[in-house]
Parts: C-alpha cells; sequence; structure tokens
C-alpha cells in the first residue's frame, strides 16, 4: 500500500485536530473545511470505500457519524449540519471517510459546490475542536 494521509492520522504519524477516538474509528478536523468544525471521521482500518467497509463496522463507524452530527449544532451554534460520503469521485483521499459539516441558515452552500474557508489560526482551530469534543462529552 502506498503511503495514506489518513493513515498518517490515524497512527499517529501526523498531527490532526482530532475530536473524536476510539477502537473503530478516529474524527478530526478537516484542514480545508467546508465550513469551521467540518469533521471527518474515518475509520481505523484502511478501506478505500464505504462498500469495502466490513459488515460489523459499519454500525460503530455511522454511530461516531450521528454523534457528531447531534454534537456540532451546539458546539458551534448551528442550525444543523450536512453529512457526506464519497465514494471513489470526489475522494481526495483514499480512505474512507464521512463529513460532517455544520450548517447555517442562509450559509450559502448550494448542491454540491464545496466553497472552502481558513481557520485564521491553530488557536481558533484548536477552540473548535474543543468546543466539539466537550459537546461530545455531554451527549
Amino acid at each position: 500500500m502506498t503511503s495514506c494521509s489518513f493513515c498518517d492520522i490515524v497512527a499517529g504519524a501526523t498531527a490532526a485536530d482530532i475530536v473524536y477516538s476510539d477502537d473503530v474509528v478516529v474524527a478530526f478536523l478537516d484542514r480545508a473545511p467546508v465550513f469551521k468544525g467540518h469533521v471527518l471521521v474515518v475509520p481505523r482500518l484502511h478501506v478505500e470505500t464505504l462498500v469495502d467497509l466490513p459488515a460489523q463496522m459499519i454500525a460503530p463507524f455511522f454511530s461516531v457519524v450521528q454523534r457528531l452530527a447531534s454534537a456540532l449544532p451546539s458546539a458551534l451554534i448551528a442550525d444543523g449540519t450536512f453529512v457526506a460520503v464519497n465514494n471513489v469521485v470526489s475522494q481526495s483521499v483514499p480512505h474512507l471517510h464521512a463529513h460532517v459539516v455544520p450548517r447555517r441558515r442562509k450559509d450559502g452552500l448550494r448542491g454540491f459546490f464545496w466553497p472552502r474557508v481558513r481557520y485564521v489560526d491553530a488557536l481558533e482551530l484548536e477552540a473548535i475542536a474543543a468546543a466539539i469534543r466537550g459537546q461530545l462529552a455531554i451527549d
């Protein structure tokens, strides 16, 4: 297997702002978010697409996606979330990942055009990650 940037994050070889981690998944802030607080949920096991995910991992994987979809609105004062999984097409990293994106009414996101924003600095990135972790602890 060639190098996988998400496997490097899972292994701790590459730094990431991790908001959740367990035996099955790791969830971390996207470095090029659609909106601030955009989280990627990846299985620890390297699989490229949802089709490749072993059946026994589907429920644990999506339960974390569901928890994050519940936590983001409270953590980030958002109205809801957008959840998406790309399979091959538009999949920038060939490692299964679910996007959990905070949404606000009239935020400008239309269809599948995903503009990207930047965090002001590492302090803002960590503050958002901490808010999400804190809300997950409450939920």
